[in-house]
């Protein structure tokens, strides 16, 4: 008979608190089926498009980012996440890196963040 208290695995994940944008990266011209299984706009021009991605902390930093990102030129917001500190926008592929550098820009030099490159691929 197997023992009744097998071995088991406990994983604790923790985040340190900080404020630092920790990715940004934007991918121009992603294949269609990315846009279908995270559930983004599929009414896109795919060629000319691209998607953004950022994750910061703390994790509500996502709200603040979300709003620079719409009004700093026309991308559609496409997830935010105030819990995970996570925030993906589409676009064109030029309005998606100006947006994604206005973030960390603002968020560097006016709220004093640790900030990472922004990647392009």
């Amino acid at each position: 008979m197997a023992n009744a208290h097998e071995e088991q695995i406990r994983i604790v994940q923790e985040t340190v608190a900080g404020k630092e944008i920790t990715f940004a990266h934007v991918m121009g011209s992603p294949a269609p089926i990315i846009y279908q299984k995270l559930g983004l706009n599929p009414q896109v021009d795919y060629r000319s498009s691209a998607i953004g991605i950022m994750n910061m902390t703390p994790p509500e930093s996502a709200v603040i980012a979300s709003d620079i990102a719409v009004k700093s030129g026309n991308v559609y917001l496409g997830f935010a996440d105030r819990f995970t500190g996570t925030l993906i926008i589409t676009g064109d592929i030029s309005e998606v890196f100006s947006a994604m550098t206005e973030i960390v820009d603002y968020f560097r030099d006016s709220l004093g963040y640790v900030v990472c490159n922004i990647t392009k691929r």
